[in-house]
C-alpha cells in the first residue's frame, strides 16, 4: 500500500468520524464525550509532522476506516450519512475558493489558546467553535439539514456542538484534498480507498 493512499484513506476516515459523531450528537443526550471530543482535538494540530499527530486517538481511524469499508463496499451503506459527506466535500471546496482560509487559521488558533485553560468539549469552547462554522462556511452554500432527535436538535448547545463536529469533518476534507483526494476517485477508484482503509485497520 503506498503512503499517498493510506493517508488518503486516514483523512477520509476523519470526515466519516466527526459525521458519525454528529450523528449521534443530534440523536441522543447520551453520546459518547470522549469520541466527540477526540474528533474536535483534530482542529488544534495545526503544524503536524506527520498525519497521525492530528489523528492522535486512533479509534479515529479505526471507527472511520471501518465506515468507509461501510459506505463503499458492503451494503450498509448510511443514505444520511452519505448525505452529510457530500454536503461537507463541497462546503470544503467552497471554502478552498472563498479566500478565508487564513481567517480560518486565525480562528483556530485562538480556539487552541483558549483550550489550555478549558476542555475542548467546554460549553463556551464548543460556542466558539460552532461560531467560526456560522462565520466563515454556514453561508457559502446549502446548509446541512441534520436529522436526528427533535427535542435534541431544538437546544442551542446541540446546535453548537453539531457545528462544531461539522467544522472538524470540514478539516479532514481539506486535508484529504491537501493529500490528493478527489471526489471522482470514490466513484472510479473506490477500490483502492476499501484497500487503503483495510490497511490501515490492519496496520495503525
Amino acid at each position: 500500500m503506498d503512503k499517498q493512499s493510506s493517508e488518503q484513506a486516514i483523512a477520509f476516515a476523519g470526515i466519516l468520524y466527526a459525521l458519525k459523531q454528529v450523528q449521534q450528537v443530534a440523536r441522543t443526550d447520551e453520546y459518547d464525550t470522549e469520541s466527540v471530543e477526540a474528533s474536535l482535538n483534530t482542529l488544534l494540530v495545526t503544524d503536524p509532522d506527520n498525519i497521525l499527530d492530528i489523528y492522535q486517538d486512533r479509534s479515529i481511524v479505526i471507527d472511520g476506516s471501518k465506515a468507509i469499508v461501510d459506505q463503499l463496499e458492503s451494503d450498509k451503506k448510511d443514505m444520511e450519512l452519505t448525505r452529510y459527506l457530500v454536503g461537507v466535500l463541497s462546503l470544503e471546496r467552497k471554502l478552498a475558493r472563498s479566500g478565508q482560509m487564513g481567517i480560518l487559521a486565525e480562528r483556530i488558533s485562538q480556539i487552541k489558546r483558549q483550550t489550555a485553560h478549558f476542555n475542548i468539549n467546554d460549553n463556551q469552547i464548543i460556542n466558539n467553535i460552532a461560531s467560526i462554522y456560522s462565520d466563515l462556511i454556514s453561508n457559502l452554500g446549502p446548509k446541512i439539514m441534520i436529522i436526528g432527535n427533535p427535542k435534541i436538535l431544538h437546544k442551542d448547545i446541540t446546535q453548537e456542538r453539531v457545528r462544531a463536529l461539522l467544522l472538524s469533518a470540514i478539516r479532514s476534507a481539506v486535508l484529504w484534498r491537501q493529500l490528493g483526494g478527489k471526489r471522482r476517485e470514490l466513484v472510479f477508484f473506490r477500490k483502492r480507498m476499501i484497500n487503503a482503509a483495510k490497511h490501515n485497520l490492519k496496520n495503525i
